[in-house]
Formats: structure tokens, sequence, C-alpha cells
């Protein structure tokens, strides 16, 4: 009996169980006839048809201007998940330290890059195509010659700074599998390199530059490209949108304002023209174009990404002290400080302070040529005659302060008030103040005019025989 009644409540505890595994059981064959749902685009490793390739022009001089557009530009084909970016190289080079923050970019991209040499990659430009995934030339163009120079154009035979360089060309090409010791020839005269896929041997003592078809056969190349559409074939783009990002104006127009030489001819006319409006005051064109001289500096700086806010308003604040020190007399203290913001401001503002020290130094020797230029020839209208008096009312001038009495030179009259020494005397019948040389005379003596000097009638009595 209690037997009995055991194994039914033991039935009873185990139907939910039963239960619950045959509709697991059942939806399941249930699913197994319904259409599997379509693979979603993130869950694809192909990437959608409607990522662009993104092409951005490398071009002209390698160097600050340009390092802030190709960042610029990196992120947007980021943020527009492209397919790829090529990297449309043609350059002789430029600065050294650009052209690493722009490899490191290139580097650091999480889009695939390839650069397309259509001319030529040479000195910085090699180190930039290096740094790409993949690089693809067009028939003449060339890569290489990345040699050290100068401002000049003169190599630079530093050894440290040589090795320096050759070393970021080896990581460059070690990083992307291709021979170092090419790369390292590419920089380093005294490296040497041979190469028997082409039949070719570098010497010591010369740079090495590789022609399109030298590097595709020594592994620098991937592909031999007559046209960008070659390119977008060989990447396999050929169904993806082709979009092409240009430099902004602005971006334009601050490559050329940051680039050395122009940067310090805006410094010589911003301190010539706000000096020479200080001490030649009244034309007010000098202070204009002053103005708009650091002006254009400072607006070419901040759309290059290289000054903020705050260098700005140190340099403003260094204008303002100096302006104050001219009015208010502080010891030179306010001087100082105004002259210690606005080199800091300047030099700040810029993407290398050593190098904007030194062209603010060139400009202020130059700018105080100017001005000293300026000074001589406009001298009479310097603020400085506000506090001395330089006009002389001469007669030559045409100034007369009353009519001279010329006219009585010679002339003899009668005292009519005693002249001690100064008094009145009669000349024909006219009454003329007079004054005598010191010499005390009554009145009714005769007496001769000896001297006039404007309305100063000088007389001396006549003695009587």
């Amino acid at each position: 009996m209690h037997s009995l009644g055991n194994k039914r409540s033991a039935l009873f505890f185990r139907l939910p169980l039963l239960f619950f595994l045959a509709a697991a059981v059942l939806l399941s064959a249930l699913t197994g006839f319904l259409p599997a749902e379509p693979a979603s685009a993130e869950s694809s490793s192909a990437p959608p048809k409607a990522a662009p390739v993104v092409v951005i022009p490398v071009h002209q001089t390698v160097e600050n201007g340009l390092q802030t557009f190709l960042q610029r530009a990196l992120q947007e084909a980021q943020s527009m998940g492209a397919y790829y970016v090529v990297l449309d190289v043609d350059t002789l080079g430029g600065r050294v330290d650009s052209a690493q923050e722009i490899g490191q970019l290139i580097k650091n991209s999480p889009v695939p890059t390839i650069a397309y040499v259509h001319g030529k990659a040479i000195s910085a430009g090699s180190y930039i195509a290096l740094n790409a995934g993949k690089i693809a030339m067009e028939p003449g163009s060339s890569l290489g010659a990345a040699a050290v120079v100068d401002g000049a154009g003169n190599e630079i035979e530093s050894v440290k700074v040589v090795s320096y360089w050759s070393g970021q060309m080896k990581a460059a090409a070690e990083l992307r599998g291709r021979k170092t010791q090419i790369a390292e020839a590419m920089v380093d005269k005294n490296v040497g390199v041979t190469m028997p896929e082409i039949g070719r041997t570098v010497p010591k003592g010369e740079i090495l530059t590789l022609t399109a078809e030298e590097a595709l056969k020594v592994g620098y190349a991937e592909k031999m490209a007559r046209s960008l559409q070659e390119v977008v074939q060989f990447i396999g783009g050929e169904e993806h949108p082709l979009v092409t990002l240009e430099p902004s104006l602005a971006e334009s127009f601050a490559r050329y304002v940051t680039q050395p030489w122009v940067s310090t001819l805006l410094l010589i006319i911003g301190i010539a023209g706000i000096a020479i409006e200080l001490f030649v005051p009244g034309f007010g064109l000098p202070g204009i174009v002053g103005v708009l001289g650091f002006g254009l500096y400072f607006f070419g700086h901040y759309i290059a990404g290289f000054a903020g806010f705050e260098e700005i308003a140190l340099f403003i604040a260094g204008i303002l002290l100096l302006l104050i020190e001219v009015f208010v007399s502080s010891f030179g203290i306010l001087g100082f400080l105004g002259a210690a913001c606005l080199i800091s401001g300047v030099v700040l503002a810029a993407y290398n302070t050593k190098a904007a020290a030194m062209n603010l130094g060139i400009a202020f020797v130059v700018a105080i040529v100017v001005v000293a230029v300026v000074v001589k020839i406009f001298k009479h209208r310097g603020v400085w005659n506000r506090f001395v008096l330089r006009e002389k009312l001469t007669e030559d001038k045409g100034y007369v302060s009353a009519s001279s009495r010329s006219d009585l030179l010679g002339q003899t009259g009668k005292a009519l008030t005693p002249l001690r020494p100064a008094g009145t005397a009669l000349f024909g019948d006219e009454r003329v103040d007079v004054v005598t040389v010191g010499d005390f005379v009554e009145s009714g003596r005769t007496v001769k005019v000896t001297h006039v000097e404007g309305v100063r009638v000088v007389v001396q009595e006549v003695k009587e025989a």
C-alpha cells in the first residue's frame, strides 16, 4: 500500500520534468525546419560595398600643414568606414620631423593603406610611402634618395643624425617585410647594397634611388600601375565608391603660412608695423599692416592645430602691457612682462619652438633695421616731438611778431618823457616808445635812433655844442 503510494508520488514530481524535456525536443525539431536568418553585415568578414576607397593626396612639400591635413583626412576615412586608403604620393620631401609624425599616423591607421607613387617619393616622401601597407608605382616614378639635408639643400654629415634617420627608414621597411639594407642605402651613403634581382650594386659613397621597375623586382613595390583605377583594381575596390579628400581652403592657407620663411616674413611685418606706428604716429597704415601680419601668423598656426586660444591671449596681453608701458611709467616692469608674453605667445604657437625662437630673433633684427630707416626719413613726425619744442619762429620762415621800425634808424627827435632808460620820444608828429643803452636822458633833450630790433628802438642823447 505504501509502496504504491510512493510510486505515484514520485511519478507526480517527475511529470513536469518530462513535460519540459518533451517541449524542448519539439521546439528544437520545429526550428530545424525554419529558414535560417541571413548573416548580418557585421558578422561577415567582407566589407560592405558601400565602404569607399578614400584617396588622400600627398603632394608638394612635406611640412607641418601636410601633417595636419593627413591627420584630419585619415580620421575622416575611418569615420566613413573606408575600405581602403590610397595615399597619392608625389613629393620631393621636406621636414624630417613632419615625415615621422605622418609615418606614425599611417602606421596607426585602422584602415588598410596603399601608397601610389605616380611621380616622385624622394627623401621624406619615401619614408611616408614605406609606412603604407602596400606600394604601387607608376612607370617612370622613383623612390629613395632619403639623405638628410639642411635648409640650403646641403647634405648633413653628422653621424648621429644620419644613423637616427637611417634607423627610422630601416624600421619602416622591416615593418612591411622589406629588405632593410635597401632602406638604409637610401639614407646612408656609407652602407652600399647589392641587389641581385636587378643585377645592380650601389657602392659606398652613393645614395640609392629605385625606379618603379627596380622597386617592383626588389620587393619595394607590389604593383606597377599606370593609373589610379589600376590601383583600385589591385586592392579589389572596383565595386566600392571612390572618394577623394582634398585640403580645405583654410588648410591650404595654413600649409603656406606655417612655412618657416613665410612665418618669419609675417613676424617682420608685424613687429616693424606696430613699432613704426608707435614711434612715427599719424599714418595708421603701418599699424594696420602690423596687426594683419601678426593676425595671419596666429590664424595660420591655429588652423594648422599648433596654436590655441592660450597662445593668442598671451600675445594680446603682451601687446597691451607694452602699450601701457608707453603711457604709464612702471620702471620697465610692464615693458619686461609685455615682451615676455609677446615672445612666449609667438614661440608657443609654432610646431617647433626652437625654430620659432630663431625665426623671431631674425625677424626682430630685420624689423629694427626697417624701423630705423623709417624713423630717420620721418623723424619730424616722431613721437618725441610731443615732448621737445623743436620749432623756431624766425623771420626767414616768415614769422613776424610786429611791424619793424627800421625806418626810424638815424632819425633825431625829442624826448617827451624822461628816459630811465625807457620812455617816449617824438619823431616828427609820431610818438614812439624808445629805450637808451642805460643812460638817463631828461625830457626835452634831443635824441637820435642808433639801433632798431623789430619794435625795439634804441636812442642816444645828442649833445649840443
